[in-house]
């Protein structure tokens, strides 16, 4: 076996025909769709392939081609496609779809909010905006006061930088272990992690912790970054676990199945490289991991076949992350003014990822020259070496190497910002600390708040007390003048749909007064990455 470096796109990597290349890229998607199996239409809007099709061989191997892990690991954009059309899929009855508890959806909510919880029948029911997007859009029961569903760009990179920081976090664990054991009395360190401060930990010669002043994360050192709360760290459970709980359909992924075996947990890595190791972490068993048990009375199990949850975790592990829109000397002063007035105490505005496991990277800018529809232009670059293994495809190997995620805004600690921000529970309990919101894409994500209550940025900022009590009062104590500078940056944070942002993948014609055609207006065209063209479109 031997390996190649790739360049930006790769250009010649096993291309396929530019004919081809010009039917992909006039592909288009909204926000919900269709297969065109099922709403056959004159212009084949929709997804190409039926449920069945993109399931193909099953999950498979890296040796068993139509299967997921053969997709992934030797035509990843395809595998990312797919993905994307997964989350944008409308499940129907007839595929599972509901009930999520059970067939009334009655019980005590303060015990499962899964009651309240749905019915969806697509992810971009909720996450679906803007158009095509894994951005944002819905409401979500979860708990009486609502709760603002957040958008998914960028996921992959938080769910690395969160991993990457509980690493950090039990290394310093395990080495006050080592020196309290070595020096025989207490130890105490600070627990820190790119920048970031979540208190100390005290280490006693007989194995004992004192966790007490750790800040901002769980006793465990786990850093969870989805869900206000921090209730999960991995997107595969997400995944697993919105299917159930908003949709009724179940997997019984082999992955989490594995390491939440009663009798037997094993450590197991999912193929986007998500290790789930049951001797550090606990996680959510799925509902039907053992054969024969169903908790549905139609008898329905399984309706999710563990090679879209491959599909769907790789997706979203690849995602774009958001766009920064016009920068001006107006948002330049902003920015410095987030810093003056100690917003990133918090809102860490850049995180290194030491160990990048994407395929690919897209940045997406201003671009007054080149950006058409919204002004923004795309530019993607591939992230993998080539390795041949004599198979007629290569494997396409993530690099590996250390990013810098920009403009994030986020430390993913729990913070206590005070009464206006605490939540009821069903059972009359308050939730009082939350994770850092990432700023990243918050000029497009209005209505504010983890539970959408702050009608703009200005007063959402207002909302804030607690911990950031001290920011707050320094935003009202500025002119309004520079309180509007501050505004005016953020409002360059924004998401983006890719369906119609010009990109070097599918860069259009720049000056094109054609909205609709993606050919004019360009878009951000995996399609022209695709490596298998046996199987066609998607």
């Amino acid at each position: 076996m031997h390996r190649e470096d790739s360049g930006p796109l790769c250009p010649g990597l096993r291309s396929i025909s530019l004919v081809i290349a010009f039917a992909f890229l006039s592909e288009t998607a909204g926000a919900q769709l269709t297969d065109i199996t099922q709403t056959p239409n004159p212009i084949n809007a929709g997804i190409a392939k039926s449920l069945e099709e993109q399931i193909g061989a099953g999950r498979g191997d890296a040796y068993t081609p139509r299967s997921s892990i053969y997709l992934i690991n030797r035509d990843p954009a395809r595998a990312v496609r797919r993905g994307r059309q997964l989350f944008q899929r409308t499940f129907t009855r007839n595929q599972g779809l509901g009930p999520r508890v059970n067939d009334d959806s009655i019980g005590d909510i303060s015990v499962n909010r899964a009651f309240g919880a749905g019915l969806s029948n697509s992810c971009a029911a909720c996450h679906g905006r803007p158009r095509g997007a894994a951005g944002f859009g819905g409401d979500v029961v979860t708990r009486p006061d609502s709760r603002d569903a957040p958008h998914l760009f960028g996921a992959g990179l938080v769910e690395m930088l969160a991993d990457e920081m509980t690493r950090d976090l039990r290394k310093t664990r395990r080495q006050a272990l080592h020196w309290s054991g070595w020096l025989k009395g207490p130890i105490t360190l600070s627990l820190e992690s790119k920048g970031v401060h979540f208190g100390r930990i005290t280490a006693f010669p007989d194995g004992r912790l004192d966790t007490s002043r750790v800040a901002g994360v769980d006793a465990d050192l786990r850093v969870r970054p989805f869900f206000a709360q921090g209730g999960s760290f991995g997107l595969r459970e997400f995944i697993v676990g919105a299917f159930k709980d908003e949709m009724g359909l179940e997997s019984a992924d082999p992955v989490l199945c594995t390491a939440t075996d009663p009798l037997n947990p094993v450590a197991t890595r999912s193929p986007s490289g998500m290790v789930f190791d049951p001797a550090e972490d606990v996680f959510v068993r799925p509902a039907v991991c053992d054969p024969g048990i169903d908790g549905d009375s139609d008898g329905v199990v399984n309706e999710i076949d563990p090679a879209l949850v491959d599909y769907l975790e790789f997706y979203l592990f690849n995602y774009f992350k958001p766009g920064l829109g016009k920068q001006t000397n107006r948002t330049r002063q902003g920015q410095r003014l987030l810093q003056e007035i100690g917003c990133t105490g918090c809102h860490t505005p850049d995180l290194a990822v030491d160990n990048d496991r994407r395929v690919a990277d897209v940045e997406t800018r201003y671009d007054e020259r080149n950006g058409i529809f919204n002004r923004l232009f795309a530019t993607a670059t591939t992230l993998f070496d080539i390795e041949h293994d004599g198979q007629p495809l290569p494997k396409l190997v993530p690099q590996g190497k250390s990013f810098v995620v920009r403009n994030i805004y986020a430390d993913f600690k729990r913070h206590d910002l005070g009464p206006a921000f605490h939540e009821r529970e069903y059972d009359g309990t308050y939730v009082k600390e939350f994770i850092t919101e990432p700023l990243w894409g918050v000029a497009t994500t209005a209505p504010y708040g983890h539970d959408g209550r702050s009608i703009n940025l200005e007063e959402v900022i207002l909302r804030h007390g607690g911990e950031a009590q001290g920011s707050r009062d320094a935003f009202a104590a500025l002119s309004d003048n520079n309180r509007r500078k501050l505004i005016d940056f953020l409002q360059t944070l924004v998401l983006f749909p890719p369906d119609d942002t010009a990109s070097n993948l599918n860069p259009g014609v720049p000056g094109s007064s054609d909205p609709q055609d993606p050919l004019q207006h360009g878009s951000i065209a995996l399609g022209v990455l695709f490596q298998d063209a046996s199987e066609g479109t998607e």
